[in-house]
């Protein structure tokens, strides 16, 4: 279903008075986008984020507030002369009292499932050795000694094409056949699990903090048909030290890795291995350090862009 949506331009003191205008003119939902609560964001998520897009920087200096509404293609026409007149009455209220900003209205023609269709057009099956990371709608025959892991087209927490999870993908490979029990710490959409499961683990713990996530882990199993062998908990891993494994892995940032490294040796058995990714080059030998002087030896190391992943072998 088409829409059009009203992106109009404000301040944060006066996002909540443009929003109670636009919801008398829709039922499909207002949006806002606040600069102030990007940085918040940033600022709370310090300690975990290693990386953050340049083009996201530039746009913190846009001291701007979009509030976005969407309305049916057919009474779109009239419903803007009535937001305009609603806003003018407003910015003459707000006079000497509160910064409303431009008002400035800009409208487009959008469809409810762009993100998806265009999701779907660009995601295509990756090859990553014995496994096969599949769009769900997708019919893809895979070869012999290959197994296909499938993502379902509303799940966006990993599918793979980013080259911190296909590292674990490629270097999980090489310690699954003495691996019976795995543990994949953030879990996202499931994929580092679920490959774990087709690939041979008998028994997989999938663990997040984002309720979205597990949501999505547990579908995609059932995708797979891998549930029986994949327990996913909403939990924090260093919260249950009971839950042992043989291979553990973790692709989250360095800095939560530093912060795992406090209780997470408990997790790993004598002998197993701990596979981490999404460290930043500058960050890898802080990580691998930190491992080392709690009785992790380094066994593979590699690559891609930016980022490293590598695999650690408790003694």
């Amino acid at each position: 279903m088409k829409f059009t949506e009203f992106t109009i331009s404000t301040t944060t003191e006066a996002q909540e008075l443009v929003a109670d205008i636009l919801w008398q003119y829709t039922s499909y939902g207002v949006a806002i986008s606040d600069v102030k609560d990007v940085v918040e964001l940033i600022n709370d998520r310090k300690s975990t984020w290693d990386y953050l897009d340049d083009a996201v920087l530039k746009e913190l200096n846009r001291q701007v507030t979009l509030v976005k509404a969407y309305v049916s293609l057919d009474i779109s026409d009239e419903t803007l002369v009535k937001i305009e007149n609603d806003l003018a009455v407003l910015k003459e209220n707000c006079k000497g009292f509160t910064e409303t900003g431009s008002l400035e209205i800009v409208k487009r023609i959008v469809d409810g499932d762009d993100w998806i269709e265009i999701w779907k057009k660009h995601y295509r099956p990756i090859e990553l050795g014995k496994v096969v990371v599949c769009p769900a709608w997708i019919e893809h025959a895979v070869k012999d000694g290959q197994v296909s892991v499938l993502i379902d087209s509303n799940m966006a927490f990993g599918t793979g094409e980013h080259e911190t999870t296909s590292m674990v993908i490629e270097l999980m490979q090489d310690y699954l056949s003495s691996a019976k029990s795995v543990i994949d710490v953030g879990t996202g959409s499931g994929i580092l699990g679920i490959a774990a499961a087709k690939l041979g683990a008998e028994k997989v713990f999938m663990t997040d903090i984002d309720y979205v996530a597990v949501k999505s882990a547990k579908h995609n199993c059932e995708l797979n048909g891998t549930a029986d062998k994949c327990e996913v908990a909403l939990n924090n891993l260093l919260d249950d030290k009971a839950v042992k494994g043989e291979l553990v892995l973790a692709n989250i940032t360095a800095d939560v890795l530093l912060v795992l490294s406090n209780t997470i040796t408990e997790n790993v058995v004598c002998g197993g291995v701990m596979i981490m990714s999404g460290i930043i080059k500058s960050r890898e030998n802080e990580v691998i350090d930190r491992y080392s002087s709690l009785g992790f030896k380094l066994e593979r190391r590699i690559g891609k862009g930016e980022w490293v992943a590598i695999a650690m072998r408790k003694l």
